[in-house]
């Protein structure tokens, strides 16, 4: 299969020196021979890896000819816009504000604080009425790694 063979094409080059610090995050062959590959690094990825990674595999794919002739090839980093699928990425968004959904269906949204090997924790803004009074409470919630479903980086301006 042709995703299995670019596949270990980046296992590869993710393993040399100077893309260290990088690591897959997702690889999609589209309609019309486009592919799509999604990968992000400790630091944030450059443009500069992405033009070598793109590189990299347009020499082999020119080759070997997996893809045809004709074909379109994306190297990107995640962006804001799509969910965090590793726990590697979680420590490069501390600070940041989260929306977290868990398996249980519950969701909370809050600032990410810290980044421990199986759980996170979350400060969360809370508002509540005390009879006419509007309380509002900042609340630290440690949330293990394993009840997570999604979560996405909100934007704040």
């Amino acid at each position: 299969m042709v995703e299995e063979r670019i596949y270990d094409l980046l296992e590869a080059k993710l393993a040399e020196p100077e893309f260290a610090d990088c690591f897959f995050i997702e690889l999609s062959l589209h309609p019309g021979n486009r592919l799509e590959v999604i990968i992000d690094a400790d630091a944030g990825v450059t443009f500069d890896k992405c033009r070598l990674i793109s590189r990299y595999l347009e020499s082999h794919l020119d080759e070997k000819a997996w893809l045809g002739a004709e074909y379109t090839l994306e190297v990107s980093s995640p962006g804001i816009s799509r969910p965090l699928k590793l726990w590697r990425q979680y420590p490069r968004n501390v600070g940041r504000n989260l929306e977290i959904s868990l398996q249980d269906g519950s969701s909370y949204t809050g600032k990410l604080l810290e980044v421990k090997e199986d759980s996170l924790s979350l400060e969360e803004t809370i508002k509540r009425k005390e009879g006419k009074r509007n309380i509002t409470e900042t609340v630290t919630r440690e949330i293990p790694a394993a009840q997570i479903e999604k979560t996405i980086v909100k934007i704040t301006f």
